[in-house]
């Protein structure tokens, strides 16, 4: 079999973007992430490249065009002149998920950029797998920002998929439901939306029952499957397996988007189930089999210590090579104290509620959900609306599209805020 051709998309300005200091989400994971794939040496066996920014047209494909406008211009300096705009767009609200920061919505354009850029690579024919671990990001409506989501990157990316491809399949391992993604191709039968998460009133967002399953023309094309606390490896390979072979069989998707949360895996600060990162990383190893074009990219995962560790293991596996346990020294050795080990086990303390009973009649609800479908919808293709594939001058030729801020965080400054302030991140 032919080696797969990977695209990695990372821009080292991403890790210096800061939601603030008590705020569970740090951008500053995804630089740990890099840095640990440098010094494995993965990125010898891919092509490693600088995302864009997404352009506001390009956010305006799907979310609505006022909503984009206030993220382009408001700033903390500024947002008194937005108060209105703040509570209906719920950015920076007090205590609220979604703080209004310095450089907002560069960050929005950088991980969105990378998205769109995969999912173009995808299509060009130039890559069989891209990769953004900065992306994922799967609450963000169209009119609101959610569970620290501004942009929606993921529906931008399935939107461009959609240009060429007649049937995209959306994989969610996130320990939360994928509401923006399921909510946004709700009722179409081109996208089929599957999502595995910790489902309860209790639990953000609280949607994503197994009755939740589409509408109109997409009815049976969102499929969900609620998990209880405590899940582990095999209880999870269990259920994702079997239901993504099913899906595959009965969708015949063209192309594929995984997102890889990490938020699922043991210790995590906001998630409640019991995965290891070999576990985790089963997931993307299987999806893999199938030999589909596929962008893969992050989500949550609020450990940043196990998201580094998950994210760049998960790279490897993509690129089918085997990286030792023993951690390499890098630049943030200091965090990977006192093992230096990449895996680690699953906590013990933690009980599976997930009884085989719950899951069986989970996935036979499931099953019968998708035995629905008769076929892979047909589509009739028109001609493909053209589609640019960016130069690596084009920063050069368009010197207005890298807007630069000033950020004052230096790497250690996340570091030392988070053992200061008593806060666990290990």
């Amino acid at each position: 079999m032919a080696k797969k051709r990977i695209s990695y998309f990372m821009d080292n300005d991403i890790g210096g973007f800061y939601y603030g200091q008590h705020h569970p989400m740090k951008p500053h994971r995804l630089s740990m992430t890099h840095n640990l794939t440098l010094a494995y040496g993965l990125y010898r066996k891919m092509d490693v490249y600088r995302p864009r920014l997404a352009t506001p047209d390009e956010f305006r494909q799907f979310h609505a065009a006022d909503y984009i406008d206030f993220l382009q211009r408001v700033t903390p300096d500024n947002c008194q002149e937005f108060t209105r705009q703040l509570t209906k767009f719920n950015v920076g609200r007090s205590g609220g998920d979604c703080p209004l920061f310095d450089g907002l919505f560069e960050y929005c354009q950088l991980y969105t950029g990378g998205s769109i850029d995969g999912a173009r690579k995808l299509m060009s024919g130039t890559a069989d797998i891209a990769i953004n671990w900065a992306g994922g990001l799967h609450h963000a409506k169209k009119s609101e920002a959610s569970g620290f989501c501004y942009t929606n990157d993921i529906v931008l990316a399935i939107l461009e998929l959609l240009k060429y491809y007649a049937r995209v399949l959306y994989i969610d391992i996130d320990v939360h439901h994928g509401d923006g993604v399921e909510e946004a191709f709700y009722v179409t039968d081109r996208v089929m939306t599957v999502s595995f998460h910790k489902f309860g009133d209790m639990f953000f967002p609280g949607t994503g029952d197994v009755w939740d399953k589409g509408s109109g023309a997409g009815e049976y094309y969102a499929v969900n499957f609620p998990l209880k606390d405590g899940i582990d490896d095999d209880n999870y390979e269990r259920v994702f397996e079997p239901v993504i072979h099913k899906v595959m069989e009965m969708f015949q998707p063209s192309a594929v988007v995984l997102q890889c949360g990490a938020d699922s895996l043991a210790h995590d600060r906001l998630g409640c189930f019991n995965l290891t990162i070999k576990g985790h990383g089963r997931c993307v190893q299987f999806v893999k089999r199938f030999n589909i074009p596929t962008l893969v990219l992050g989500g949550g995962g609020y450990n940043i210590r196990s998201v580094a560790r998950c994210w760049a293991y998960e790279t490897a596996l993509l690129l089918d090579t085997a990286v030792d346990d023993r951690i390499p020294f890098n630049d943030y050795w200091q965090y990977f104290e006192p093992d230096h080990r990449l895996h680690f086990k699953k906590n013990p303390e933690m009980v599976d509620q997930n009884s085989r009973g719950y899951i069986d009649q989970l996935k036979i609800k499931v099953m019968e959900n998708l035995r629905c479908l008769n076929a892979a919808p047909s589509v009739q293709m028109q001609e493909v609306p053209p589609t640019y594939f960016v130069s690596e001058d084009e920063d050069e030729q368009n010197p207005d599209m890298r807007p630069r801020v000033d950020r004052r965080q230096a790497d250690g400054e996340f570091y030392d805020d988070d053992k200061d302030h008593g806060m666990d991140i290990s």
